[in-house]
C-alpha cells in the first residue's frame, strides 16, 4: 500500500467519526426548534431521535457481515446517495413519519461509515500506532462536537430553519464520497485466518466489565450532552447561544484531551489510567450539576471534557488486549456496547426529563459515570492485558 493511499484512507476514517459526531451532538441544540416545527412536546420529540441512534446501532451490527459481501467503496458511494435523499426528505417532508424515516436513514449511513472508518484504522495500522491513531480518529467525533453546536446555534439565532444544519453536515459525507472514489481500499481476506483463530480465544469476565463500562459511558455522556441546552436555558436562564457554547467547550476540551492523551497513553498501565480518568470525570460532572453559577460552568465542563476524552478509546484498546492477539471481533463487541448506549440515550432520558426535568437526566448521567468507575475498579481484578504482555500500552 502506498503512503498516499494510507493517508487518504486515514482521512476517510477521520471524516467518518466527524460525521457521526455531528449527527449525534447537534440533536440537543436543534431539538427544541424541531419540536416547535412539528408542534410536539420536547420529551416526545427526543424519542424520535431514537430512530437515528437505532439506525447507527443496526448498521454497525450488520456491517460486520456486510463488509464481506459488499465492497467498502460501493458502500460509501451508495451511502452518499442515501444521505442526499434523507436530507431532501428533511427539507421537503413536513410530517413526523418522514422525519423519523430520514433520521433512521442518516443513522444507518453514519453507522456503516463509522464501522468502515474503525475497520480501516485497525487494518492499516499495527500495535502502538493503531491505539494512537484510533484515539486521534475519535478526536474528530469531538471536533465535530465542538464546531457544529456553534454552527447550529448561529443558524438558529439567524432564524434559519433547523434542516439546514443537516444539509451542512452532509458536506462531511461529500468529502468521504470524493475520497472513496480515488483510494484503493484494503482487501478483507487478509484477516480471515486471524478471525478464525480468534473464535477459539476465551474473552473472560474483563470483557463483560468493559462492555458494561462502554455502554454506561456513552449513555451517560450523550445523555448529559443532549440535555445541557434544555437545562441551561430553562433552569439556569441562559440563551441558546450560551448553551451551545457550553456544549462546544465540552467537545473542544475533549478534543484537546484526546491529542494529549494519545501521547501519554503509552506511558501508563491502561486499566489504572482509565480508572483515574473515570473517577475525575465523575467528580467533575457532579460539580457541574450542583453548581448554579453559570460563570463557573464553562471551566467545570472543560475539565470534564478533558478528562472524559480518553475513557472510551482506552476501554476499546483494553478490550483488544484481553486476548494475546488484538481481536477485531472483540473491538467490535466493545464498539457495539457503546453504540447500544447511543441508541438508549433518549429511551432512558426522555421519560426522566418528562417526569422530573432535565436536571434529573444530568444526575442520571452522573450515576452512569460512577458505574463506569466501578467497572474499571472491578476490571483491575480480572484483566488479562498484563498477562498478554500489553501493560505498556497498545
Amino acid at each position: 500500500m502506498t503512503n498516499r493511499n494510507r493517508i487518504l484512507l486515514t482521512w476517510i476514517s477521520f471524516l467518518s467519526y466527524a460525521l457521526t459526531g455531528a449527527l449525534i451532538i447537534v440533536t440537543g441544540i436543534v431539538m427544541g426548534n424541531i419540536a416547535k416545527y412539528f408542534n410536539v412536546p420536547i420529551s416526545s420529540m427526543s424519542n424520535t431521535f431514537t430512530f437515528l441512534n437505532t439506525g447507527i446501532l443496526i448498521s454497525i451490527f450488520l456491517n460486520v457481515w456486510l463488509m464481506e459481501i459488499v465492497p467498502l467503496k460501493r458502500q460509501l458511494i451508495f451511502g452518499f446517495f442515501l444521505m442526499i435523499l434523507a436530507i431532501i426528505g428533511l427539507i421537503f417532508g413536513h410530517n413526523l413519519a418522514i422525519f423519523s424515516a430520514c433520521m433512521f436513514v442518516l443513522g444507518v449511513v453514519s453507522g456503516i461509515t463509522m464501522s468502515i472508518g474503525t475497520y480501516i484504522i485497525t487494518h492499516i495500522y499495527e500495535g502502538k500506532e493503531c491505539g494512537s491513531r484510533l484515539l486521534f480518529t475519535d478526536s474528530f467525533f469531538s471536533m465535530a462536537g465542538m464546531v457544529f453546536p456553534i454552527i447550529s446555534a448561529a443558524f438558529l439565532a439567524h432564524h434559519l430553519q433547523w434542516y439546514w444544519v443537516y444539509a451542512c453536515i452532509g458536506a462531511i459525507y461529500f468529502g468521504i464520497f470524493v475520497l472513496s472514489l480515488i483510494v484503493t481500499f484494503p482487501a478483507l481476506e487478509d484477516k480471515k485466518s486471524k478471525v478464525a483463530g480468534e473464535k477459539k480465544e476465551k474473552w473472560g469476565l474483563g470483557v463483560l466489565f468493559l462492555g458494561i463500562a462502554a455502554l454506561c459511558y456513552i449513555l451517560g455522556q450523550l445523555g448529559f450532552v443532549a440535555w445541557i441546552p434544555e437545562y441551561a436555558t430553562k433552569t439556569l436562564g441562559m440563551t441558546i447561544s450560551g448553551a451551545g457554547e457550553l456544549v462546544s467547550y465540552f467537545w473542544g476540551a475533549y478534543m484537546v484531551g484526546m491529542w494529549i492523551f494519545s501521547v501519554l497513553l503509552k506511558r501508563f498501565d491502561l486499566q489504572r489510567f482509565v480508572m483515574v480518568l473515570s473517577a475525575i470525570a465523575t467528580i467533575m460532572m457532579y460539580a457541574f450539576i450542583t453548581d448554579k453559577n453559570t460563570s463557573h460552568l464553562i471551566y467545570v465542563i472543560s475539565i470534564l471534557g478533558f478528562f472524559s476524552s480518553a475513557i472510551y478509546t482506552t476501554l476499546i484498546t483494553l478490550g483488544a488486549q484481553q486476548t494475546k492477539e488484538a481481536s477485531p471481533k472483540l473491538v467490535n463487541f466493545i464498539l457495539l456496547c457503546g453504540t447500544i448506549g447511543t441508541m438508549l440515550t433518549f429511551v432512558v432520558t426522555s421519560p426522566i426529563v418528562k417526569h422530573y426535568g432535565a436536571h434529573a437526566a444530568l444526575a442520571t448521567a452522573n450515576g452512569l459515570y460512577a458505574v463506569v468507575f466501578i467497572m474499571c475498579v472491578l476490571l483491575g481484578f480480572v484483566t488479562k492485558h498484563r498477562i498478554n504482555g500489553h501493560s505498556g500500552g497498545h
